[in-house]
């Protein structure tokens, strides 16, 4: 090769190695992740969506529906998502193995300090809703035996059929604390999924299901929620879980994340949740209405 090829592939090489290296390594994905339920995939698109719109250049991947709590919070540990949306007392109960506390407040600190001291993830403001459990009946057996509570229930003499999903059977603040009301049964807990319950409530199969004051199919049907008049379940405040270190590494995620704090109330989460049990629209559809009408859905 003559001195002038020479030369030039030597400036060409060097010029391509300064480029690359103005350019520095290229920054991880954002992985936004959810559990397996309605709420949380509408939570998570919600989440990723907004990223997309706040974070220009940056990737952001979903890994939606991963399972049960457990599984999610492990991924997080594994690095294999970098934030998702959880419940202060599902922290409490399941990661923490404590009875969730019945004060917003003092949950909130305690999950807090407890998340970044054993795990290095930050929890982030609640986003505005409160998803408690709720013992639900059918109307017309409320308005027959008077029903208003859950200690009200405990008199019906004939007993009740529940329906529960798996986590509230295992859980701390699941069937442990409703044991406290010491509910006449009529057949033994009946666990099933979730997205089965209200239909196998209205077909008579149960009489009672432990649901969640966020369900969707609350708004559809002549349901009643039975008041926790004993305070036995905690605080279910929902929060974004974030990995620190994804935090530090993309300063913008901070600021766009705390945009979504106090934006969705329990009602319009009921509502976001019913547009996909109820009205069977796509949750990607759904969350970009939401973004909409909450002014969230541009880039500035």
């Amino acid at each position: 090769m003559d001195r002038k090829k020479t030369v030039g592939l030597m400036l060409a090489v060097g010029g391509a190695a300064l480029l690359a290296g103005s350019c520095g390594p290229a920054k991880p994905p954002i992985v936004v992740g959810s559990k397996n339920f309605t709420e949380q995939r509408v939570l998570g698109e919600i989440i990723a969506q907004h990223l997309e719109h706040r974070l220009p250049g940056a990737k952001i991947v979903r890994e939606l529906d991963l399972g049960g709590t457990l599984l999610t919070y492990q991924a997080m540990q594994n690095r294999q998502i970098s934030l998702y949306p959880e419940y202060t007392g599902t922290i409490q109960a399941e990661i923490l193995k404590e009875k969730p506390a019945n004060d917003p407040a003092e949950s909130l600190i305690r999950v807090r300090q407890e998340m970044a001291r054993i795990a290095h993830f930050d929890v982030l403001d609640p986003l505005g809703v409160d998803d408690y459990f709720v013992m639900v009946v059918r109307g017309e057996d409320a308005r027959k035996d008077k029903l208003q509570t859950i200690s009200d229930a405990a008199h019906v003499k004939d007993g009740w059929k529940l329906g529960v999903g798996y986590e509230f059977q295992q859980r701390l603040d699941g069937m442990t604390a409703l044991s406290q009301y010491a509910l006449p049964m009529a057949a033994p807990p009946r666990s099933m999924d979730l997205g089965l319950m209200y239909k196998a409530l209205e077909q008579g199969q149960v009489t009672m299901i432990a649901a969640n004051a966020t369900d969707g199919p609350l708004t559809a049907h002549d349901w009643v929620a039975l008041n926790d008049d004993k305070k036995v379940f905690g605080d279910y405040q929902v929060c974004i879980l974030a990995r620190d270190d994804v935090l530090v590494a993309e300063p913008r995620l901070r600021p766009a994340l705390a945009q979504l704090a106090g934006k969705i109330s329990n009602d319009a989460m009921r509502k976001l949740n019913a547009a996909v049990d109820v009205d069977h629209r796509q949750v990607s559809d759904v969350a970009a209405q939401f973004l909409r009408d909450s002014g969230l859905d541009s880039s500035k």
